[in-house]
């Protein structure tokens, strides 16, 4: 690694700019953008995918690795990535900063504790929690009805047991009541952060949040149990955007976590705006497939910020394809082309979608060892027949060298001029938002909404919010609401099991299925993997 100061230098950062934590790790000061903000922005890129396999797809690698290799073309360029969830980490996936050749660094400390982002972010949204009990308790000026607080405690750990819960036990300790707890990154204050666009906006977002309702079924606010200004001080250095390097020194700015398949799935705003107008390309990339992250970042991120992105890659795997066939996780490693021509009706679907927002796509095909020749030769002539750009990406092994034909063809997809659109309007009412997305990016034949969730949709109508975008909370390996449904299903419904209204943020959330907003650890969790050395290095950190 190079110190953070030198990188800081190639994306044109003064070291006044950085509030350093450590050699390698930096914040950006809020001065930056305000020396910074009249240039031109850069070409902004976003990386998807298509549904993938348990194992995942490689975004993040193919984000990393595309970053690099941008660069090798003589192209100054700045990743912009989501910040690692511990519950993930700790759980099934494992890390998330890339691995082999392409990857950030230091990896251990942004995979586990990092600058303390997700840290601050439980503890606002804790302490938010405590005051809301506390104002029970201290007599309830307001009239919070205890049966309709709608916010949950959390924590950055998967942890099932905590889902639903009874607090307020023994005597003294407040009023006993049904509570519960949801993972960090799918709080409604991570998307705050995430959206912000100064410390102003998150105050102004914050104060705005719904905490419950009244006893006349009136909105109670964040502001009214006078919590905000305490959580403003809580948040107020991780609003910045963090600055770190990949294994070949490229710059990233990580910044954000909301989960894709809960909340909206993208990095902040603040970092994607701060790093256009450093570089010539930014690489982002959006949570799980595209019909979950691609669709929330054009729908909620780009039409709340004003972004206009100028390409897309999706990036698929053998492996993802032969999944989406039906082959089973065991047999993945296997050589099997009729499945590939199978499975490959999902990726069709997903390069069809994003023609439907008017972004140029180029396919990814994320190389594993496992991979035969026949079949990257398969995989390539399928997307030639669907008319799509396809590039081996080899980032894994062999770092930006492996990345540079993808760049080429990324590069040269982003520089036509922009047909961007967004999916829907703001005039629409909830149920057509949410059917507009079933229909047009699902496939779906139509929505059932659970009698909790059309009784909400009107309180969401009586208190004037119809007009916020629709934040679809689904399963991420099917277009379906069920997860073993799987390739390009067609003719199905999607069960809306509930809405919660993300004021703050700014937008509708529709859970559908049987999602949920604490996962749960595997049988064999990657907590088990790891250990610290006599040397104090951490090993088992995927």
């Amino acid at each position: 690694m190079k110190p953070i100061v030198e990188i800081a230098k190639t994306a044109g950062i003064d070291e006044n700019d950085l509030e350093l934590y450590g050699k390698f790790k930096a914040k950006l000061s809020n001065d930056l953008w305000e020396k910074v903000k009249d240039r031109q922005d850069g070409k902004l890129i976003l990386v998807t995918a298509m549904n993938p396999n348990p194992a995942g797809a490689g975004k993040t690698l193919t984000t990393i690795g595309l970053s690099q290799a941008l660069n090798l073309l003589g192209k100054k360029t700045i990743a912009a990535l989501r910040e690692p969830s511990l519950g993930p980490c700790m759980g099934i996936k494992g890390g998330a900063t890339g691995s082999g050749k392409a990857q950030i660094l230091p990896a251990d400390e942004i995979n586990l504790h990092f600058t303390g982002d997700i840290h601050a972010i439980t503890a606002a949204h804790n302490l938010l929690a405590a005051m809301i009990d506390n104002h029970i308790f201290q007599g309830n000026p307001r009239g919070l009805n205890p049966k309709k607080i709608v916010w949950k405690r959390a924590m950055d750990m998967n942890d099932r047991a905590l889902r639903n819960i009874v607090i307020g036990l023994g005597d003294s300790n407040g009023m006993t009541r049904e509570d519960g707890f949801m993972i960090t990154t799918a709080s409604e204050i991570m998307a705050i952060l995430c959206l912000s666009e100064s410390l102003a906006d998150l105050r102004d977002r914050l104060a705005h949040i719904i905490i419950g309702y009244d006893f006349d079924d009136q909105p109670v606010r964040a502001e009214e149990v006078n919590a905000v200004e305490a959580m403003v001080v809580l948040l107020k250095e991780a609003i910045k955007p963090n600055l770190v390097q990949t294994i070949e020194g490229t710059p990233v700015i990580i910044h954000g976590g909301p989960f894709a398949n809960i909340a909206h799935g993208c990095s902040s705003v603040i970092a994607t705006k701060t790093a256009l107008k450093l570089a010539d390309y930014v690489v982002t990339e959006a949570g799980f497939g595209a019909d979950l992250g691609a669709e929330k970042f054009f729908d909620i991120k780009c039409r709340k910020a004003g972004l206009t992105p100028a390409a897309a890659v999706v990036v698929i795997t053998v492996r993802s394809l032969k999944y989406n066939a039906g082959v089973k996780v065991a047999d993945l490693a296997a050589e099997n082309l009729d499945a590939l021509e199978k499975g490959f009706a999902n990726v069709k679907r997903h390069l069809e979608n994003l023609e439907k927002f008017g972004v140029p796509a180029v396919v990814a095909i994320n190389h594993f060892a496992t991979d035969t020749q026949a079949e990257v030769e398969k995989v390539i002539a399928l997307c030639q027949e669907a008319g799509a750009e396809a590039a081996l990406s080899n980032v894994w092994a062999e770092g930006g060298a492996g990345g540079t034909e993808l760049a080429e063809k990324v590069s040269r997809a982003a520089e036509r001029p922009s047909q961007f659109r967004l999916l829907y309007e703001e005039e629409l009412t909830v149920k057509e938002k949410i059917e507009t997305i079933v229909k047009e990016v699902y496939r779906g034949s139509g929505v059932v909404f659970s009698p909790g969730a059309l009784k909400t949709i009107q309180k969401v109508e009586e208190m004037g919010m119809s007009h916020l975008p629709v934040c679809m909370a689904k399963t991420p390996y099917s277009f379906t609401d069920r997860p073993d449904i799987l390739g390009a299903p067609t003719d199905f419904t999607i069960q809306v099991s509930e809405i919660r209204v993300s004021a703050g943020a700014g937008f509708i959330v529709a859970l559908t299925g049987s999602l949920v907003t604490m996962p749960g650890l595997p049988k064999k969790p990657a907590a088990e993997l790891l250990y610290v050395d006599e040397d104090g290095v951490i090993n088992g950190l995927s």
